[in-house]
């Protein structure tokens, strides 16, 4: 089979592959800019990612907005202009402003999650930046675009669909996640066929990316089978020595085992996949204390919620494992040692 570039409006991956974003700061300019560069398309996260900056504990929203214009920047230098993305959850605080900022920085696309982003188009209307909704079911898809074209008469640029393989926070019933993976197939083509109502309608094409799980060469091309024009791949991006997190956090990979990888309870009301650990233990048995608000989720509480998302990421992304979140995907225990993204990205490719 001959693999074809991912073409999302006038941008033009000729690596069909999408590399996920993932916050607190795992991929940031130094991966994503190096998966760009590779051909494919390098996506940065847009949760906190000023958390290195000077000013971040005293004024986190204008370090995390100062921060994401500078990684979007800084990786299209180091992709020599390749495309770049950035993940927005809908689930953030001040999520227009990074929006925005995106916009200003440069950014080529806008891939929007952990809710539904049915402001997104009125938010980014004047601009050339592409958007990309992150669904789960047809319904998802369904009711987003069609607000989408009853408020702002467009539609999307792509659609991505994850799966409930995936790393980080997941967008189904943890009661039925096995129910889900058995259906994952079934629920991609009832996607596809409603995607293909609004391409008609709007007489333009919308590529589909398929998202969670996806591991190896016979996945992309499994999926490319199904009638995807792409995959986005996260996991497997996080071993490299590119990824922008401490080494400790890619250590955690390689030493995993299958039965290490858990679901977990998040603050955004979600469940979330992460490789066990101190921290997983003692959040088990009690609430971790929160001594200071991030101001960061829409839904979260911190009278009530079970520990600071934030700083659990960010002490993981740090090297503090014990005391961190280590969000993964469900294939994490199959990876065994450092590569690089070119490595990755000939691997997934069959070359």
């Amino acid at each position: 089979m001959k693999i074809k570039p991912l073409i999302i409006g006038d941008l033009v991956a000729k690596i069909p592959i999408i590399q996920g974003g993932m916050g607190v700061g795992v991929s940031l300019s130094n991966l994503a800019g190096s998966v760009a560069k590779h051909g494919a398309i390098g996506v940065i996260s847009a949760a906190h990612p000023g958390y290195l900056e000077e000013d971040f504990e005293k004024n986190t929203l204008e370090a995390n907005l100062r921060g994401l214009y500078k990684h979007i920047k800084r990786a299209k230098e180091i992709s020599s202009k390749g495309i770049i993305g950035v993940n927005i959850m809908v689930a953030i605080n001040n999520y227009a402003e990074h929006v925005k900022a995106a916009i200003a920085a440069g950014a080529d696309l806008i891939i929007s999650g952990a809710g539904l982003p049915l402001k997104l188009p009125e938010i980014t209307k004047g601009s050339a930046i592409k958007i990309a909704p992150i669904v789960s079911s047809r319904k998802a898809v369904k009711v987003i675009l069609n607000y989408w074209k009853k408020h702002s008469n467009r539609t999307a640029d792509a659609v991505i669909i994850e799966g409930p393989n995936a790393g980080g926070h997941l967008g189904f019933n943890t009661n039925n996640i096995e129910k889900e993976i058995n259906n994952f197939d079934n629920n991609i083509l009832d996607i596809i066929d409603e995607i293909k109502l609004f391409e008609k309608e709007f007489n333009t094409k919308i590529p589909v990316i398929v998202a969670g799980g996806v591991f190896n060469h016979e996945d992309v091309l499994k999926y490319l089978n199904l009638g995807a024009n792409g995959v986005q791949v996260a996991t497997k991006f996080v071993a490299t020595e590119e990824c922008d997190a401490h080494p400790n956090f890619k250590e955690a990979y390689i030493k995993c085992k299958k039965d290490d990888i858990k679901l977990t309870v998040s603050p955004v009301g979600m469940p979330g996949r992460a490789i066990k650990n101190k921290f997983l233990e003692k959040l088990e048995k009690e609430r971790i204390k929160i001594s200071k608000c991030y101001n960061c989720l829409i839904p979260c509480n911190p009278s009530s919620t079970p520990y600071c998302i934030t700083s659990a990421l960010i002490n993981a992304v740090k090297g503090d494992l014990d005391n961190g979140l280590i969000f993964c995907g469900s294939n994490a225990y199959k990876i065994n040692k450092i590569s690089t993204v070119k490595e990755v990205i000939d691997e997934l490719m069959g070359e």
